[in-house]
Formats: C-alpha cells, sequence, structure tokens
C-alpha cells in the first residue's frame, strides 16, 4: 500500500470520519451485537471473560451468535459452583466438571469439547496469573508495536489444554483474527461503546477486527486494494487509519461496520456520507 491514502486527503476523511463516530458511535447502536453482553459483568475480571467467549463465538448469523453466548453465560450460571461468577466458575470447577457442564453444547462448528477446552485454557492462564489482563501484559514484548505477538501467546496458551475448534485462530498462520482483534477493541479502547479496562495497552497496537462490512469500508477508503480477508489486509486497513487517528487507528470500527449490520443501516448510505463535500 502507498503511504499515502489512495482516494481521499487526510483532512476531509478525518472529518468524514468523525461525523459518523459522533453520529453513531452510540450505546443504542449495539444491539444486536454480542458485546451488549459485558455490560452484564461489573467486575473486570468476569467482563475480561465474558469478552473473550462473546468475541470467540461471533461467527454466523448475529441472531444465533446473540442465542448461543447467552447459553455459555447461562450454563455457568445454572452450574453447580457456589460461585457462578465467571472468574469463581473457573477457578472452583475442574476440567471433567467444565466438560460435563457443557456436554449439550453445540453451535455450527463449535462442539461441546471445543467450549470446554477453550473454557479450560482460560482457565489455567487466570489460576497462573490472576487475571487474563495480567497475561496479555506479561506477554507484550517493550518491541512490539501491535498486539499481534501478544494475542499469538494467547492463543497458543489456550489451545494448550485441547482442540478449541475454531474458537482460537492463529495471526501467525495469516488468518485475519477478527474475534480476537474485537475482544481486544472491546477491553483495550475505553468510549461510549467499548468498556475498557486494559488501561495499560494503548490503542496505537489494535488492530482492526476483519470482517466482511470492514473490509468492504477498508476498500472504499483506499486503505487496501486486496480481496483477502487476511492478516495482512487487516493490517493494511489498520494502517490506512492510522494515518488519520495514530493514536487510535481502531476507533471507527464500530460506526463504520454499523452500516451493513444495524437493520436501519446499509453501505450505500456509508459511501454518500463518505463522498459528501463539508463546508469549511
Amino acid at each position: 500500500m502507498n503511504s499515502e491514502l489512495i482516494y481521499y486527503d487526510k483532512a476531509h476523511l478525518k472529518k468524514q470520519l468523525e461525523l459518523i463516530y459522533t453520529a453513531y458511535n452510540k450505546k443504542e447502536y449495539i444491539h444486536p451485537d454480542p458485546l451488549e453482553f459485558l455490560d452484564n459483568y461489573p467486575d473486570p475480571k468476569d467482563r475480561e471473560i465474558a469478552a473473550l467467549i462473546a468475541a470467540s463465538l461471533a461467527y454466523g448469523r448475529v441472531d444465533q451468535i446473540l442465542k448461543h453466548v447467552g447459553a455459555v453465560f447461562q450454563i455457568i450460571k445454572e452450574s453447580d459452583s457456589l460461585d457462578t461468577s465467571l472468574n469463581g466458575y473457573l477457578i472452583q470447577s475442574s476440567d471433567s466438571d467444565i466438560a460435563q457442564d457443557f456436554q449439550n453444547f453445540k453451535y455450527r462448528f463449535t462442539k461441546s469439547e471445543h467450549i470446554a477446552s477453550f473454557l479450560v485454557g482460560i482457565k489455567s492462564m487466570i489460576k497462573e496469573h490472576g487475571s487474563l489482563k495480567n497475561f496479555f501484559l506479561n506477554a507484550i514484548n517493550s518491541q512490539d508495536t501491535t498486539i499481534i505477538p501478544a494475542l499469538t501467546h494467547l492463543v497458543e496458551r489456550i489451545k494448550e489444554k485441547g482442540n478449541c475448534g475454531n474458537l482460537a485462530p492463529n495471526p501467525e498462520k495469516g488468518s485475519a483474527c477478527k474475534r480476537n482483534c474485537l475482544f481486544l477493541r472491546w477491553l483495550i479502547r475505553k468510549d461510549e461503546v467499548d468498556p475498557g479496562g486494559w488501561d495499560e495497552i494503548p490503542s496505537s497496537m489494535l488492530v482492526v477486527p476483519l470482517d466482511t462490512h470492514m473490509h468492504h469500508a477498508g476498500r472504499l477508503l483506499g486503505f487496501t486494494q486486496r480481496k483477502q480477508a487476511d492478516m495482512r489486509t487487516a493490517l493494511e486497513i489498520t494502517d490506512g487509519f492510522r494515518q488519520i487517528c495514530p493514536d487510535d487507528p481502531v476507533k471507527y470500527d464500530f460506526c463504520l461496520t454499523r452500516f451493513g449490520i444495524h437493520p436501519d443501516m446499509n453501505f450505500n448510505e456509508l459511501e454518500e456520507i463518505i463522498k459528501m463535500k463539508i463546508e469549511t
């Protein structure tokens, strides 16, 4: 990708993106989105677990995503654990308890053994480091410019505990890791939509969660010409946003992807806003 934006000058694009952010980066536009589950978990240790579970199951139709993410939390709530908070459940439950509790869970490619291994992997990090945040902070190297190396450590650690199916994609294999990048956006950024909590990690290290909607937006904005929705494309689009907002390149992810996700918004509207002239 060229060092300069392809279709729009930076000043114009910054104004347009800020217009979109101001108008649509609001709680009222969150539904339908698995992010909405995080409001149910005010405790930071529970919220980070909820974020990883919700983001990791965020594939397929949104109504089915919400149904099955909700099912995971309901299973934990109704378990025999003395502490049914997410953190308490994982700390107190044995690996076999978790496997037993989730024996009937299934969502598309995710089978019962996948979700059980995934939760056991999260449990192992929490028991050793005290929280997912502590694990991630320990995984970050001072030389890292993005969260990708630390994310690689996190998914490799989760997968040590068994077959997680598609719940722990590895960025080193070229995957855009949209769901993991979404999880990190939720916890590292803080505004009206993203709850934050991992304040020690700068937003500048984030990578856009690349789905169909963000890929389309990235091509519209001239940040990439690539057709593959892989990590290389995600990094190109992130670099494009970094030219506009160096300290927070993922700032516009939520509001841009509402076009095409929210039932009252479509992508043609986004294109019209981007091309619209602003009176100076």
